[in-house]
């Protein structure tokens, strides 16, 4: 090989080792400080418009049918008695702080399972969770559709689909 190549070969390895290096800092800065937010007043107005538009697009839920589910409650696990309102779905369920029904059980992942409607039908759907979610003693593999008193296990824990 000519001295010319070599020496091309080199900076392309350093260059490519400098763009390896900076985007190793680049993701662990935005680990440490979180992302960038713009707060210009040019940003400000802009989220004002953007909200702006979004409640004038905003469609009202439609009524549901008498006899229609309202409510998740738990029945049985650590957090016995409490429940979730149906209005605000899809609800995650899981451990994680972003789950609208957070159970304290070691057998729940961080983001377990959902439970969505299409029209009248409600769903549960596991998550890709390590220990399943089962109606009754069928464990989950897709998408199922639950009826008003359904009980949905998920570790030690039993949900119910109520009025």
């Amino acid at each position: 090989m000519s001295e010319l190549t070599l020496m091309l070969i080199r900076f392309a390895y350093l260059a490519i080792l400098w763009i390896f290096v900076l985007s190793a800092i680049s993701v662990v800065r935005s680990d440490m400080f979180g992302a960038r937010i713009e707060s210009t007043p040019r940003a400000d107005r802009r989220a004002e418009r953007r909200r702006e538009k979004e409640s004038r697009n905003r469609v009202k839920p439609a009524k549901r049918p008498r006899g229609a589910p309202t409510h998740v409650q738990i029945v049985e696990g650590a957090n016995e008695g409490e429940s979730a309102s149906l209005d605000h779905a899809p609800l995650l369920i899981g451990r994680g702080a972003d789950a609208a029904i957070r159970l304290d059980d070691d057998y729940v992942s961080t983001r377990h399972a959902r439970i969505a409607s299409n029209g009248d039908q409600w769903f549960v759907e596991d998550l890709g969770s390590t220990n399943g979610t089962y109606i009754g003693s069928h464990r989950l593999t897709q998408p199922t559709t639950i009826q008003l008193g359904s009980k949905i296990r998920i570790g030690k824990t039993t949900l119910e689909l109520r009025k």
